[in-house]
């Protein structure tokens, strides 16, 4: 290397010398010098590509450089420190290549290496040691030069490739985005044994109600026939019964009456002087308004749906979240109701009411004595904000139709939400210890000289073989007229002695919760048979059944005999061991995955029809059967033509007995196969639609069965959690998914 640099000093050198000799020439001899230093530096850049060429003559010349080095202690020394330090400019600039720094040559070393220009008069002229440090100067800028621009090259390329296996860039936000939050295992910590609830709490509070917008000036409402001009007030309780026009509620008398008697309150004292007859108003402008808007909601852009939608999650951001002790915890529903019409479940008596805007005068913020308070709106304020630990609600306020007090609570994925259902299932499973005790005792009671032991047990036994709810007490006019084993009615059962081949049968007929009705037809026990006989002597219709009876008396008397015994624990339990005995019985283990899926479905509808979980046929029922019908028609017109080419293929083998032929013999039967599978699973569809048309799986499963026995029934069976379980349930049920195994027993 070192004779290489030589050869390119005396480049330098001779460049040097004609360029101080023509140093005032005119312009054409200086573009003529220019041209000269080009040359040479093209030369001296090939000449770094020709090391291997002069590797021994480099050697020779390096170790006779080197002696005269040693004899030579004057300027000369300098000169090859010179040399030298050329030298060492070639290994930076690899190491450039290497991703390290360019090389920055400044302008004190250069004075430092040309220590005195006078030893340096010795071999050359004071000339060329003035143009020398220049020189060096401008090969450096060039290596400078390259090497940032090799640098940036080679900063680019890693990022090109840089990808997964999909093609994807593998950046490390995206990265970050992929990893799953790291889930708060709440089960796996000691729980608090002085009744409190959380230690710190903060949040933002509610999202209150949008503020009522005023119908355009060519939406029109009409009394008798004349245009009428609202005030806002009455203008916006109008909305609320022309938004519902098209519904069945609107025709209902009670609904209208109860609507106008509220509306009225709305009006001014000119309008109520007017409007005096439901009758005469026409809603019907409002009412195409409204359809008209609900119609351009949905042909909405998806740019418009997507500022929605960010807007959306702006909010869930901002106020649906709180801070629980130390832990981020999501918010069930963190929007106050806006106002409108009540509708009620049933025939309700109240139905058609105005429930009123709440303000925030209304609402009572619960929150830690440390935390940030939620700030109310300006202008306004909270009606009370307290620090009850105690509690698990966030927010509440009183309702003006039934006077039920209302709340905003934690996501049931929440700590607070999951330690109620785990505690849920843990008492249940805490009476499966003592049931035969307690079975035993009740039977025991039907004999009792004291009616009111007779109809608390007879209550019980109701509660306990058919999963009856207890029925609560209410005041007349307050709601629909719903019932539980309490609270039955003379009315509401009929006894007979010999039905369908079976002695002492008891038929119930009534309306439960929600309205729903409850119609079965039971053999009940013989002692039972008699005393209900006794309990409805000398009854109307209307009277009570267990008239010596009510919730209070008989909760009490659980909790005599177990700690934390109520009628909902006995629901509980008989759901999740009718569970788990109907998977015990239906699931085989020759089934595939679609069969089993329906078997769980089967013993889950089992336990719906127990607990009374009906539901109205869905309107789109028919039509998506018959699409599902289609469908299976569609495979099966598949499987035919699918079969008929294995035939054909096979009679081709026949004839000519080739690998190829085997091989597609070999593709069809397993096209067969594929499309056999198909066909099952769609009408394993149909099954389950089919027999679910009225029944509502998902109350027992979310509400009434320990989600540990099916997280271990699809553990044993190799069954995704996800075929029982969607997103938004596996999130709820994350403790028992986690605690679970596949031999776990209720």
């Amino acid at each position: 290397m070192s004779g290489d640099h030589s050869h390119n000093d005396s480049q330098i050198d001779s460049g040097s010398r004609v360029n101080d000799s023509h140093k005032h020439k005119d312009k054409y001899k200086d573009k003529e010098h220019k041209h000269k230093d080009h040359k040479k530096d093209k030369e001296r850049e090939n000449s770094k590509y020709d090391n291997s060429d002069h590797k021994d003559f480099s050697e020779k010349k390096h170790r006779e450089k080197e002696k005269e080095r040693i004899k030579h202690k004057d300027g000369s020394t300098d000169r090859h420190r010179e040399k030298d330090k050329r030298k060492e400019i070639k290994p930076k600039k690899e190491k450039e290549n290497g991703f390290s720094s360019p090389p920055r040559i400044k302008s004190e070393p250069d004075n430092d290496v040309y220590h005195s220009p006078k030893s340096l008069k010795r071999e050359r002229d004071h000339d060329e040691t003035e143009f020398k440090p220049k020189k060096i100067k401008l090969e450096n800028d060039k290596l400078d030069k390259k090497a940032k621009k090799r640098k940036q090259d080679e900063d680019i390329k890693p990022k090109k490739t840089q990808k997964n296996k999909k093609g994807e860039v593998a950046d490390g936000k995206k990265k970050a985005k992929k990893e799953p939050e790291e889930k708060w295992k709440w089960w796996e910590e000691e729980r608090a044994t002085d009744g409190s609830k959380w230690s710190f709490l903060e949040h933002k509070g509610p999202v209150m109600a949008a503020p009522y917008e005023p119908l355009p000036s060519n939406v029109r409402f009409f009394y008798d026939g004349k245009q009428m001009k609202l005030s806002p007030e009455a203008e916006e309780v109008a909305t609320f019964f022309a938004k519902m026009l098209d519904h069945e509620y609107t025709t209902k008398d009670t609904f209208r009456k109860n609507f106008f008697k509220d509306w009225r309150k709305e009006m001014t004292s000119e309008e109520k002087s007017k409007i005096t007859d439901l009758k005469k108003c026409n809603f019907n402008e409002m009412g195409e308004y409204f359809k008209a808007q609900s119609e351009a909601r949905k042909a909405m852009t998806k740019d418009d749906k997507l500022k929605i939608k960010v807007e959306n999650e702006r909010l869930l951001q901002e106020y649906g979240f709180c801070i629980m002790d130390n832990h981020k915890e999501r918010i069930a529903n963190f929007r106050i109701e806006p106002p409108g019409l009540f509708r009620g479940r049933g025939d309700h008596p109240k139905m058609g009411m105005l429930k009123r805007r709440i303000r925030p005068e209304d609402i009572i913020i619960n929150c830690s004595k440390g935390s940030k308070h939620p700030k109310p709106p300006p202008g306004t304020k909270w009606k009370e904000v307290r620090h009850d630990n105690k509690v698990t609600w966030l927010v509440s306020w009183t309702e003006n139709i039934q006077g039920a007090i209302k709340y905003i609570m934690l996501n049931p994925s929440s700590r607070i939400k999951g330690e109620k259902d785990w505690q849920k299932y843990e008492t249940a499973r805490n009476l499966k210890k003592c049931v035969e005790r307690l079975r035993n005792q009740y039977r025991e009671d039907w004999k009792s000289k004291e009616m009111r032991i007779r109809q608390r047990a007879v209550a019980l036994y109701f509660i306990d073989k058919l999963a009856l709810r207890a029925g609560n007490e209410k005041e007349e006019g307050e709601s629909a007229d719903t019932v539980g084993c309490c609270s039955l009615r003379v009315e509401h059962i009929n006894l007979y002695p010999e039905k369908d081949g079976q002695d002492f049968v008891v038929e119930f007929d009534f309306l439960g919760k929600d309205s729903i009705r409850y119609y079965n037809k039971v053999p009940v026990e013989k002692r039972v048979f008699k005393n209900l006989q006794l309990f409805m002597e000398n009854k109307q219709p209307e009277d009570d059944l267990f008239d010596r009876l009510n919730t209070s008396i008989l909760n009490k008397h659980l909790q005599e005999l177990m700690d934390g015994l109520t009628a909902k624990v006995f629901r509980t339990y008989n759901a999740s061991i009718t569970l788990q005995q109907q998977l015990k019985e239906l699931t085989s283990p020759d089934e595939n995955l679609p069969a089993k899926i329906l078997s769980y479905n089967r013993a889950n509808r089992a336990v719906a029809i127990l607990c009374n979980h009906q539901r109205a046929q869905p309107k789109t029922f028919e039509k998506s059967m018959q699409n599902l019908q289609t469908k299976i028609d569609a495979k099966k017109d598949q499987l035919s033509d699918a079969k008929r080419d294995v035939k054909s293929a096979k009679a081709d083998l026949k004839v000519r007995r080739d690998e190829k032929f085997k091989k597609a013999v070999e593709t069809k039967k397993k096209a067969v196969e594929r499309l056999e599978e198909q066909l099952m699973k769609l009408e394993v569809q149909a099954t389950d639609r089919e027999e679910n048309k009225q029944i509502a799986l998902g109350t027992s499963k979310l509400n009434y069965l320990d989600p540990r026995i099916s997280v271990a029934w699809c553990k044993k069976w190799g069954i995704p959690i996800e075929k029982i379980y969607n997103k938004t349930q596996r999130e709820k049920f994350a403790w028992a998914i986690d605690m679970a195994e596949d031999d776990y027993e209720f």
